[in-house]
């Protein structure tokens, strides 16, 4: 296996963005990003791919057929995530289809934990003399970061959302939550939701507001997600019912989850230890004798606040309007 070559990163780092056009149309397969880059010491973008709706075909395959109907000698490919080394009733392996295009050389951003891949589709491509470096970088694993969670954990990867007043509050002590946040926070919500496949909600917040838990966007309404309601109540209608927050584990098909509340939900998952992402939206208003963002997390005793430390990364920030955003990562 070869090393990397100066700029591989960066090429690496543009093939994950363009793989978050996939996301998540996709499913059940990764949403994989390639690009075919030309010879020579200033290389250009010959042909690029991202996977397509449902599944196939795959960004490898789309980016050699666009470019000259397959052939690719010597120029280098990158992509997120090694090509699969099983053929399907709908498409061959992509390591077959990358090999017989011969291109000098493959970079992958990250080895496929599938064990009907792991590994044996880089073997395929260095068995036909293709020279093969493994990044293992960190844009890669984000953009997939939904399936490496399948894949490792044996469920979806969860993202909690908390809009929040100054003081930790999500409405009123009566109830009353809308609007906590203003328009720009609450359009990139909405964007948030077009990228997973499920959006899940507690029973009483199902009852309470009856909420569309849709994309209301223009051009992305199509992608808005399944519906969840995590209950042990009588099954609302047109949602799908998770009795316990490890259910998730059985959901076919899902990849990603975003749960959005109440405050028994988002609870519920931060003490089984189920959320990989915190989104904190957070207005410049203070409520007081509100309802509070969260319930016990069972930390309770004399180690319970050394265990509440070390525990998230701070990974994003910004502005949207007068509100702030900011995104933590789970360390496990």
């Amino acid at each position: 296996m070869g090393a990397p070559a100066t700029g591989d990163e960066a090429w690496m780092a543009a093939a994950a963005r363009l793989a978050l056009r996939a996301r998540p149309l996709c499913r059940p397969n990764p949403g994989v990003g390639a690009l075919l880059l030309s010879e020579g010491e200033r290389p250009r973008v010959m042909a690029r791919g991202w996977t397509r709706e449902s599944g196939r075909p795959h960004a490898e395959a789309i980016a050699l057929e666009a470019f000259a109907g397959g052939g690719a000698k010597g120029m280098t490919l990158h992509v997120t995530l090694e090509p699969c080394a099983h053929a399907s009733k709908r498409g061959p392996a992509c390591c077959d289809v990358v090999a017989d295009a011969a291109p000098a050389r493959v970079v992958i951003g990250q080895r496929d934990p599938d064990p009907r891949t792991a590994g044996e589709g880089i073997a395929r491509l260095e068995r036909a003399g293709i020279d093969v470096a493994l990044l293992d970088d960190a844009a890669s694993a984000a953009s997939l970061a939904d399936y490496l969670t399948l894949r490792r954990l044996g469920r979806p990867r969860v993202t909690l959302k908390l809009a929040l007043s100054l003081d930790g509050c999500i409405a009123l002590a009566d109830g009353t939550s809308q609007w906590i946040t203003g328009d720009e926070a609450r359009a990139h919500v909405h964007a948030m939701r077009a990228r997973h496949d499920a959006i899940l909600v507690g029973g009483g917040t199902w009852r309470a507001d009856r909420p569309r838990l849709d994309v209301r966007l223009r051009g992305l309404e199509e992608r808005s997600p399944q519906r969840l309601v995590l209950t042990r109540g009588v099954k609302p209608d047109g949602v799908t019912v998770v009795n316990e927050p490890a259910d998730i584990a059985d959901l076919d098909g899902v990849l990603s989850v975003y749960v959005e509340g109440g405050a028994g939900a988002a609870s519920a998952f931060l003490e089984a230890d189920l959320v990989d992402e915190l989104h904190l939206y957070r207005a410049p208003i203070v409520i007081g004798d509100g309802l509070r963002a969260l319930g016990s997390l069972g930390l309770d005793g004399p180690d319970g606040l050394e265990h509440a430390h070390g525990r998230w990364r701070r990974s994003y920030c910004c502005q949207l309007g007068s509100d702030s955003f900011t995104a933590y990562q789970r360390v496990r």
